[in-house]
């Protein structure tokens, strides 16, 4: 098959090379157009240096794929784009998009003849050699027509189509819900581990745990790979961004009643992560001094 792929960062180009190398034709566009020119040169890519030249270069019906930062980006280009296709063409937005702007964009396109699904992508910088888990979300025709190049990116069983418009990205902003208590449980185990009495070796205890045991995963290889490089994590700053799915998988369990405390702490975590020195906790200290006499720690310079 032949689809047009916008946004070449670490995942959008990775995916252009799985399917450059499963013998699809890939027409990429991307800001710097170096890196388009970059796939062209190392993978047989078409390199766009326009939305307009890279919808030319492709066959209707088209397919055309996004792979660029949720929100603004996103909706700046299906803006650019909606006046380049023609109807029947199909758009897929692969980016983290909260699921309610998923069905919003499908409903506006819908009023140009254009389709649209949304696809929840994971695998991340592991996925050119893993495959894609892909989610999507959409109409049955549209997802039938381009699954060649699904079973292109996914690994065997690895794409599934989730519902209708909105249910790729859903299920996505649950799954990454679900990453961030596994994580969060991962890390705490480990901080108990090695604050322990005994000398442990966090990367051999990761390893032994993989096999056969009930917290065996792909994470779990994920943090043996951590510790092998750097045992104690010493050139690392406990600081820990989120991409937004944690927080709308929050919200989307307080609208609907849901208890998720393990997800919630988790985020809440991440939170705590980027604070040196919490004014909470200062509060907290003030207040064991002054019920309890309990020493403080003096605040640096």
């Amino acid at each position: 098959m032949e689809l047009g792929l916008i946004g070449l960062g670490r995942m959008g180009a990775n995916m252009a090379t799985r399917l450059l190398q499963g013998g699809h034709r890939v027409v990429v566009y991307n800001r710097t157009f170096a890196k388009a020119q970059e796939l062209a040169d190392a993978h047989g890519a078409v390199a766009a240096s326009s939305l307009a030249e890279l919808v030319q270069a492709l066959q209707p019906p088209r397919i055309v794929w996004l792979m660029l930062p949720a929100g603004q980006a996103t909706d700046e280009h299906i803006a650019l784009l909606t006046p380049l296709l023609q109807p029947g063409d199909i758009l897929i937005d692969g980016a983290n998009n909260n699921y309610q702007a998923s069905i919003a964009h499908a409903a506006q396109l819908a009023t140009h003849g254009l389709r649209f699904l949304d696809a929840g992508v994971s695998g991340g910088v592991w996925g050119l050699e893993l495959g894609y888990c892909t989610m999507v979300g959409g109409d049955p025709e549209s997802f039938a027509y381009i699954e060649p190049l699904l079973k292109t990116l996914a690994p065997p069983d690895g794409y599934l189509l989730c519902g209708p418009h909105g249910a790729g990205h859903f299920v996505k902003m649950i799954h990454n819900g679900i990453e961030y208590g596994m994580m969060q449980a991962y890390a705490e185990g480990f901080e108990i581990l090695k604050q322990s009495r005994y000398p442990v070796d966090l990367q051999k205890i990761s390893h032994l745990w993989n096999q056969g045991s009930v917290v065996r995963s792909w994470l779990l290889e994920l943090a043996e790979r951590a510790f092998a490089e750097d045992a104690d994590l010493s050139a690392i700053r406990g600081y820990v961004e989120d991409s937004g799915e944690g927080r709308w998988t929050v919200h989307e369990a307080i609208d609907l009643a849901v208890p998720a405390p393990i997800i919630t702490l988790a985020l809440q975590m991440r939170f705590r992560s980027r604070q040196d020195d919490s004014f909470s906790a200062r509060v907290l200290a003030a207040l064991r001094k002054q019920f309890g006499g309990h020493a403080v720690k003096p605040a640096e310079g």
